[in-house]
């Protein structure tokens, strides 16, 4: 069944005064702190303080019986799950299963019904712009401003973020080579494929160097070329970050995660290793070992043992 559209983010704000708001799309999730005189450093301690910590971190996402309604929906069903450093979860599940509601309330934009989420020891509600001071989100669909050039939007990004003029150029520059965009750097965004749109979100996710990554589904729309580069970068990041990364490809968790938790009907179905998950599937299955253990797990189609990774 095809999406229902998505409405384009609001045009963007002006800077004229460098005290506008930012509109409601998730470009909210980038705190505005950095934009706002005399601030400027508050971002600075933030990441200062969570570097000096982060050895004696345990958790660096830290989700408590989080559940979300809409009207008589239960969308997400009280999920707990703890996600370290070094870690790359991959969050999988049906259409429908809650895994978008789940990382939209994880990265502040959208409010729990019950439940609670730390990043980096932040609560999300009570602390939402130390908490994005520490995300780098791609949301669905990789919204973004379709009339700002590719550099444009990038360099808009820094600026919201807080970087003097030399350094924004640096990380810019940094993100742009890390996501490989230096052909369509000049290139309204509305032109582009929905690869380079992708990697263009991937670049802003990434542009300011964040502890903790929120990927929904980073590979959609790239060729085989550009997802290789993408899982080569997503490798390079992982040893000092915490990546959780919501895709649909089980290859990609083969590929990239050290974990793997399902959802289902908004419930937390498996968590465990990819090999604790592909060990659920009987020995008379010799291929496509993992989609035989997905199809148990979300649809009922076979039995399979325990919940959790255990057998």
């Amino acid at each position: 069944m095809d999406k229902a559209p998505v409405a384009p983010p609001d045009p963007p704000p002006t800077l004229a005064g460098r005290t506008c708001s930012i509109p409601r799309s998730p470009l909210h999730l980038i705190p505005r702190r950095g934009i706002v005189g005399g601030l400027r450093g508050d971002r600075f301690r933030t990441l200062q303080a969570f570097e000096e910590d982060r050895e004696a971190m345990g958790s660096m996402i830290e989700i408590r019986g989080l559940t979300k309604h809409f009207g008589p929906l239960r969308a997400v069903d009280g999920i707990s799950l703890d996600v370290k450093q070094g870690e790359v979860l991959g969050f999988l599940g049906p259409n429908g299963a809650g895994k978008s509601t789940a990382m939209k309330m994880v990265t502040g934009f959208l409010a729990p019904t019950s439940g609670s989420v730390k990043v980096c020891g932040h609560d999300v509600g009570a602390e939402p712009v130390a908490v994005k001071e520490c995300i780098g989100y791609l949301p669905e669909g990789a919204p973004a401003y379709p009339d700002m050039t590719t550099e444009g939007f990038l360099n808009f990004i820094a600026e919201i973020r807080g970087f003097a003029r030399g350094e924004a150029r640096q990380r810019v520059r940094t993100a742009v080579q890390k996501a490989r965009l230096e052909g369509v750097l000049r290139q309204p965004i509305e032109t582009l494929s929905k690869g380079y749109k992708r990697r263009v979100g991937l670049a802003q996710a990434i542009l300011h160097d964040p502890p903790v990554l929120i990927l929904d589904e980073p590979t959609d729309g790239l060729d085989p070329n550009q997802k290789h580069e993408v899982r080569s970068l997503i490798r390079e990041m992982a040893p000092r970050k915490a990546i959780v990364l919501s895709t649909h490809i089980l290859e990609e968790v083969e590929a990239l995660c050290t974990r793997v938790v399902i959802i289902d009907r908004g419930r937390l179905v498996f968590d465990g290793t990819p090999d604790e998950f592909e060990a659920k599937a009987p020995a008379e299955i010799t291929s496509r070992r993992m989609d035989w253990v997905f199809r148990s797990l979300t649809s009922g189609e076979h039995a399979v043992a325990g919940v959790g990774g255990a057998a």
